[in-house]
């Protein structure tokens, strides 16, 4: 009975050493992904794009996305239905509204946000400038457009910059010469003359951040320093509302929000800086809980493709396992019951190959190494280095034979479950946990 107790315990903790190191490798090759692409980057400046500076315009549409675009609407009820996943490759139905940089669908996640158009400022060496350039709409932007239709008449130049409404400010008076009105009148410049709410967001931060292909990396703005970068925007146009006003002639997302606050807070700065820092702490929140859900996908297809990568089968390699139990359990009846007892390892033996040689051989490569050894691409640790050895045949064998099938669908399941849950599986079952605790009392 204790002996078959022994054989479970070695089966339970020889699951989950597998399972925790399968995870971990997922994991690893995710970060790695993560930091390679500077996807957490991405995804948090996809996210300031779309609320400081408004949805991305749809000017130029491939042919492809065309061509797709015609066939989808001759299939017409299918065709909206099939239209859902591929949102993030179409242009969108109505163009007057934009785009968001951020992914709307699973095929967003591992094409558009990696590989698209990078929603990251440039990274600039120097500290944040005593004086910024003034604030304008973000170049390629829906109100850029906006902007540009209502201040530019055609055939005319671009303005450096120009007013809310026309009718209140007069041009022909130079700055020092206007009148109340004038100066109370929002200024914005035209996209291309000064710089995006985004920019001068980067502006008050690029003293912590750090060069990656000429981009900024930083992945996280704590909400505090926010609302102080936002209050510093605000000091240089005059106050909370001169931007505010700013932000309302260039139909930015972020008017609203901001509004909202500094109606509450009566004019108060402080309670509106804190206003701010718990709104935009509010939409952190958010941001990872998104975050989290399309990563899932990303480890979903990770986990697949390292199961089948090294064919692992968690039922077979249940059975090697208690099989290997068993072996050692003959080995340690040898000196009481002679040869007979190591008869189970036979046909693991060669022909005429000696049986002490045979239990050698068979008991130095444990269950849990032979996990690794159905990959396509082997390798040795010899005297004069490692050999790799290419051997695809046996491994597609595996793959294309569906009685493996149960075993890798069970093994990507539990691999999904993630390091930090096998980890803890290790900990109960072998008792861990218990014994740190009871040292650290000591």
């Amino acid at each position: 009975m204790i002996s078959l107790i022994s054989y479970y315990i070695d089966l339970a903790i020889g699951l989950i050493l597998a399972f925790l190191l399968l995870s971990l490798l997922v994991s690893g090759l995710n970060e790695g992904i993560v930091r390679l692409l500077g996807i957490r980057s991405k995804f948090l400046w996809a996210y300031l794009r779309d609320t400081l500076d408004g949805a991305e315009a749809v000017n130029k549409v491939s042919s492809l996305a065309r061509m797709v675009e015609r066939v989808l609407e001759t299939l017409k009820g299918l065709g909206r239905r099939m239209r859902r996943p591929l949102l993030d490759l179409l242009p969108p139905e109505d163009r007057d509204e934009g785009r968001s940089r951020l992914p709307a669908t699973v095929l967003g996640v591992f094409a558009k946000l990696p590989f698209g158009k990078d929603p990251r400022p440039p990274f600039a060496p120097v500290p944040a400038p005593v004086e910024s350039p003034p604030l304008a709409a973000a170049p390629g932007t829906v109100a850029a457009e906006q902007v540009a239709d209502t201040t530019v008449l055609p055939g005319s130049a671009p303005q450096e910059a120009v007013t809310a409404d026309p009718a209140v400010a007069d041009p022909a008076h130079p700055a020092d010469q206007a009148d109340p009105e004038e100066r109370a009148a929002p200024q914005v410049a035209v996209a291309g003359h000064g710089k995006s709410m985004a920019e001068l967001l980067h502006e008050r931060l690029q003293e912590i951040d750090q060069s990656k292909r000429g981009k900024t990396t930083i992945a996280e703005i704590p909400p505090s320093r926010f609302a102080v970068a936002l209050m510093e925007i605000a000091t240089e146009r005059g106050g909370i509302e001169p931007l505010m006003a700013e932000l309302d002639t260039l139909k930015s997302p972020l008017y609203r929000p901001l509004k909202a606050v500094w109606d509450k807070a009566n004019n108060d700065l402080e309670a509106f800086r804190r206003g701010v820092e718990e709104w935009f702490d509010g939409e952190m929140q958010r941001l990872s809980l998104l975050y989290k859900r399309y990563v899932r996908w990303v480890v979903a297809l990770l986990s697949l493709v390292v199961t089948l990568f090294f064919s692992m089968d968690a039922l077979e390699y249940g059975k090697t396992l208690l099989t290997d139990s068993a072996y050692r359990s003959a080995v340690t009846a040898f000196a009481d019951s002679g040869p007979e007892a190591l008869e189970p390892l036979r046909e693991q033996c060669a022909a005429g190959q000696d049986t002490y040689t045979c239990v050698t051989d068979v008991l130095s490569t444990p269950a849990f190494v032979k996990i690794f050894t159905h990959a396509p691409v082997s390798a040795t640790m010899e005297s004069s280095g490692p050999s790799w050895a290419w051997h695809p045949g046996g491994w597609w064998d595996r793959l294309s034979s569906l009685g493996h099938w149960p075993g890798y669908l069970l093994t990507l399941i539990a691999i999904l479950f993630g390091a930090p849950f096998w980890w803890d599986m290790l900990r109960r079952v072998t008792g861990l946990r218990s014994r740190l605790s009871s040292s650290a009392k000591q």
